[in-house]
This record gives structure tokens, sequence and C-alpha cells, in this order.
């Protein structure tokens, strides 16, 4: 948890279901009836097989997508478009390759018609915190990945959202930006406050970031395990790496995935 004042929303999801139609006119049931209470401030993340409903969940979160039963309420207010208090960040970075990185975070700002002059400063003080003071006026092509990665994180973060969901962010880095860029996630949530859903298929990465991990049965989606993680923060690449106890969380994901033939026992 954060040591400074909470921001973080908090997210209550009800009997949420849904359901998409093939060509065919047949339906596809993609998530079953998930409940689910996410405390303000918490890091949760979800693991789970490919097209299990990960994504779906965060779609219905940010509002992009209807839900086909149940509801999903983000400090009590009822989600059926996007919401006020949620950033999202995806796989791709989604940067304007005409836009200067400044002006790649502050959209969100022009869109909503909003006074970008006050954001300015934010802005500014968001890329020192992802390491990339002074490059406010490069473009997108002059970034590598793992830069462009924390680009979009910050235009995620302009607005100081309460709830920011994560669909697998490092999923396209190479190992050794992925595990900066972990470390940098861990270390702006705890500076932050918010409150985080990051999507994965990396047991490790679901580990070492949460404070919760739920476990997503194969379609249709259902939570197979809502696991706390107790593990002392901030937390070391290396000791907790080595933690006998993050083992034993990681072993107890696999082996879930292990009875159900996604992963194979060695």
């Amino acid at each position: 948890m954060s040591a400074t004042t909470q921001t973080g929303a908090a997210v209550d999801i009800s009997r949420l279901s849904k359901i998409y139609k093939t060509r065919e006119d047949d339906d596809v049931l993609a998530l079953d009836k998930i409940d689910l209470k996410i405390e303000p401030g918490s890091f949760v993340a979800v693991v789970g097989p490919s097209g299990c409903g990960k994504s779906t969940l965060l779609s219905l979160l940010a509002g992009l997508t209807p839900a086909s039963t149940g509801s999903i309420a983000i400090d009590g207010d009822g989600v059926s478009r996007p919401h006020p208090k949620t950033g999202v960040v995806f796989q791709s970075d989604l940067l304007l390759y005409w836009r200067t990185v400044l002006d790649n975070i502050l959209l969100p700002i022009e869109i909503k018609k909003l006074d970008v002059a006050k954001y300015k400063t934010r802005a500014e003080e968001l890329l020192a915190q992802v390491g990339l003071e002074g490059f406010g006026n490069k473009y997108p092509s002059e970034l590598s990945g793992g830069m462009r990665q924390r680009v979009a994180i910050c235009r995620a973060l302009i607005q100081e959202p309460g709830l920011l969901l994560m669909d697998e962010p490092f999923g396209a880095l190479d190992a050794l930006t992925r595990e900066q860029m972990i470390m940098d996630l861990q270390s702006m949530w705890l500076r932050l406050g918010n409150t985080v859903l990051f999507i994965t298929h990396g047991i490790d990465e679901a580990v070492f970031l949460a404070d919760r991990v739920l476990v997503m049965s194969p379609r249709p989606g259902r939570v197979d395990l809502d696991l706390k993680i107790d593990l002392p923060r901030p937390r070391q690449w290396s000791k907790t790496h080595e933690d006998k106890d993050y083992h034993g969380y990681v072993r107890q994901i696999r082996a879930i995935f292990e009875a159900k033939g996604i992963l194979v026992a060695h």
C-alpha cells in the first residue's frame, strides 16, 4: 500500500457477465457472473490463459464495452461509458506519431476541452518521474519501445485517475526493459496511492507487483482463485525473487493452470 494519502477509487463488480455474438449469431460467453470488490489504493493483478476474458473485464471496467448482465461501480458511480476517474494503458502505446511526447500526454486534456496550460507542469513532472525529463519535445519515432510505453503511462496518469487499468502493458517489451518498467510502475504506484487493475499472462509479474492476484479460468471467465500476496514493500527485484513466500505464491498459481492442462507440470 502507498504511504501517501490514498487517492485510489473503490471498485464494486456484481454478477458481471459478457456475451458476444458471432457472425453465425451464436452466443459466446466470455465472462460469467463475476463478483469482485477492490479496495481503494490496492494493486490487483489478473492472470489467466488467452481467451479467458481478462481483456474483456478491463474493457467493461473502462466503459468501452457494455455488460450483458450485472453491474460495475467506481466509487459508487455506475459504469456505462468511460469514467472520469479511470485511466487506461494498453499493450501498444498508441502514441500519435505526429505529436510530440508532451502533446501526446496532454491529448486527453484537449479532448475534454480543459485548460491545457494548467496541465503542462503536471505532464513535465510525470515525465521526470518515469526518467524522461527533457524529452517533452521529442517525437515517438525518436524513442525506444520502453520509453514510448512510459509516455503512454504518463498520458493515462495526467488527470490523476483514481483507477488505472493496464492491459498487458509490458507484453511487447524485451526482458531487461520489462524488468525496469515493473520497478518503475511499483515506485509510481507507491507514490500516487491509486488503485491499479493489471492484466497479465505472467505469473511472476503478477505476484511481484500485486496485493491480490485473481486467477481466471478458461472461457467462460470466472475467478478460480483470489490470492492475497503478503510480501513486504517496496519489493526489490532480486530479494523478492529469492523469497520462499514469493515462490510459494507462484507455485500455488501454477498448480491451478497445471491441473487444467494450461501449463505442463515440471
